[in-house]
């Protein structure tokens, strides 16, 4: 597969059709359809399903569409660290995260980088630990800030000076929520709504077995909806949804105290770019 044709396979699923694309990309219609009827016989798969208004992709085109994608932001990250290396420092900082007051650490840290070299950027990735360690695994992310368990083996890790703290966002309205604190035992039989990373796993087994899986979520606001909804009751960190007098919502900490520590962690086998390299040594500089 050549990098020129890929980069009009994506020009043609970004526009729809293959008359649009071509215009796009200054060149004739026959021209494109034939590099794409010669991707497709490459291949042995056909990737377009061909409509007369708009070209659908077939199972195999999603595939290609998604690779081609990674491979793209994969030239233009090397790109970037290329340009760095013999020139002053621009670039990229790829930092994937869960949902946390802990990120304000990092954005700070990245707002002084940005005052002392205007010409870097930020990429922020939202996600679960399994999400965002995909995504590093494949040279997609520079930095995962996670909450869960690790292989120590495959990644360098720092972990940071806070802690967040488990509870549960409720209805204000509930009888719960007359309560300072909430135990698990009070929890028992209730409908929870947890995170697909952390699941039940911060309760001990004998605690599971009592407790009844209602939904799960990846990002938070979406599980405040569902407790909105009435669906059950959320299990996430404190101060990440409105709780103020006039949300419906509030927040009512674990007792005895359920926290997590976040970790930093980056590929083991990647080398840093200099921009990444800034952002870990200012990072490590203060925690």
């Amino acid at each position: 597969m050549e990098f020129r044709v890929l980069q009009y396979f994506l020009a043609v699923t970004r526009e729809g059709n293959i008359s649009a694309a071509a215009q796009s990309l200054h060149l004739s219609q026959p021209s494109l359809s034939r590099q794409l009827r010669d991707l497709e016989e490459e291949l042995g798969v056909t990737l377009f399903i061909r409509g007369k208004r708009r070209i659908e992709l077939t199972e195999e085109g999603l595939i290609l569409r998604k690779r081609a994608s990674e491979m793209m932001q994969l030239v233009e990250l090397t790109e970037s660290e290329i340009f760095e290396v013999g020139n002053h420092i621009a670039g990229s900082l790829n930092i994937g995260a869960g949902e946390s007051r802990s990120m304000r650490k990092i954005t700070a840290i990245f707002k002084e980088l940005k005052d002392d070299y205007p010409d870097i950027r930020l990429n922020l990735v939202s996600g679960d630990t399994e999400d965002l360690q995909d995504r590093l695994d494949r040279g997609l992310l520079d930095f995962a800030l996670i909450f869960t368990d690790f292989d120590k083996e495959m990644y360098h890790h720092l972990t940071l000076n806070s802690k967040e703290i488990f509870g549960v966002i409720m209805p204000k309205s509930c009888e719960l929520a007359k309560k300072e604190s909430v135990t698990v035992r009070d929890l028992y039989d209730k409908p929870l709504i947890v995170s697909r990373a952390n699941s039940l796993k911060i309760f001990s087994g004998s605690q599971v077995r009592h407790l009844r899986l209602a939904a799960t979520y990846n990002l938070l606001y979406n599980a405040s909806l569902m407790v909105e909804d009435g669906i059950g009751y959320a299990i996430s960190f404190d101060k990440l949804v409105d709780t103020s007098e006039s949300s419906p919502l509030c927040f009512r900490p674990l007792s005895p105290e359920l926290s997590v520590r976040p970790t930093l962690i980056w590929k083991r086998d990647q080398k840093l770019s200099p921009v990444s390299q800034l952002f870990i040594d200012r990072l490590s500089g203060i925690d």
